[in-house]
């Protein structure tokens, strides 16, 4: 769902690419190296010294929420497709795990995300004033302000896109 999140906060938005040249997929170690320090460096300078809740979506086709990792609990489920035909709706249930942020604790994931293998993350502080976004190619990162998003960007002009809407 973190998409969604583009159009209507687009004035705190930034989106930074995970590897050079707007390449999607790391190949090697290296590559994966590139990719995981991008990651972190953005999301020490967001969350250093702080908990952040990591929310992970389920996508199913009942309204029934399905067990999920144990230390993340339920927190909500969200009507994705609203089709009158009950075997075509879809549904976003939406579990978060509250932890201290330290840098590489979710490079686990963060590889399976760099990959394609998961989708649909967002870490956030607990209060939701900052988000990020990781998918595989980059990650959407919402701030507080434009200042601090017009700031982060240019610490990392070289992982921006060449698309002119930042793309």
């Amino acid at each position: 769902m973190g998409y969604k999140l583009r159009d209507p906060y687009r004035d705190v938005w930034v989106r930074f690419h995970s590897l050079p040249e707007s390449k999607r997929y790391p190949e090697d170690e290296g590559e994966y190296d590139i990719v995981l320090g991008r990651y972190n460096t953005v999301l020490d300078e967001l969350f250093a010294g702080e908990d952040v809740y990591v929310i992970t979506p389920v996508r199913t086709a009942e309204a029934k929420v399905p067990p999920f990792q144990p230390e993340a609990g339920y927190w909500q489920s969200l009507l994705v497709n609203d089709d009158p035909d009950p075997e075509f709706r879809t549904y976003c249930h939406l579990f978060a795990a509250r932890r201290p942020w330290q840098h590489g604790c979710l490079d686990g994931p963060l590889r399976d995300i760099a990959d394609d293998r998961v989708a649909g993350v967002l870490i956030t502080d607990t209060q939701v004033r900052r988000i990020h976004h990781p998918y595989d190619g980059g990650a959407d990162v919402f701030l507080a302000t434009p200042g601090e998003r017009d700031r982060m960007r240019q610490r990392h002009a070289d992982w921006l896109s060449s698309h002119p809407l930042g793309l």
